[in-house]
């Protein structure tokens, strides 16, 4: 639950950032729009500015709040941790409503996302997420990635929260 909480509330911090800004985009390239191999090849690091041009690109609308870029699209909101990472510390996911609809929600982009993301392995990532109907809290390891799942039903605003934190990061991998 405490992932939660960090990923769905925002941190105060002493840069000279406005919630209102919007995260600064890398360039597109060729590397931004190529889906890695998930055959054992290592995921091409993509920074948290190109991540947010793949998903502004692909058609989210994004802004910024904190140390998080937020992309949305339809009732889906991905967080993408910035910062000056090789690549983002953390990307979540994030939908309102009952157990069935937030998660139903989130399994309808998260194979986008990941893609976009470049998230090593996506496949087996997407396909645990769908393994997990039913349950409040569950996590796995895949690859470089720490998966947490986090469903909230008893609070004003129910909803789930699918978080992949980045295991090689060694500095400033969490909000403030």
């Amino acid at each position: 639950m405490s992932t939660a909480l960090l990923i769905g509330t925002t941190a105060c911090s002493s840069d000279d950032k406005t919630s209102g800004e919007a995260p600064v985009a890398a360039p597109t390239s060729a590397a931004a729009s190529t889906t890695p191999s998930e055959a054992g090849a290592p995921p091409s690091d993509l920074s948290a500015g190109q991540v947010v041009a793949g998903l502004t690109g692909a058609g989210y609308k994004c802004g910024r709040d904190g140390d998080y870029a937020i992309c949305t699209t339809g009732p889906v909101a991905v967080w993408v941790l910035t910062g000056d990472h090789k690549r983002p510390p953390v990307v979540s996911l994030h939908s309102l409503g009952t157990a069935e609809t937030a998660t139903s929600e989130i399994g309808k982009v998260l194979p986008q996302a990941l893609e976009i993301a470049h998230v090593v392995p996506a496949q087996k990532i997407t396909e645990w997420f769908g393994q997990q109907a039913g349950k409040t809290t569950a996590q796995v390891t895949e690859g470089d990635w720490q998966v947490e799942l986090s469903v909230e039903t008893d609070t004003e605003e129910p909803g789930a929260h699918l978080s992949l934190m980045d295991r090689l990061c060694k500095a400033d991998c969490t909000a403030e």
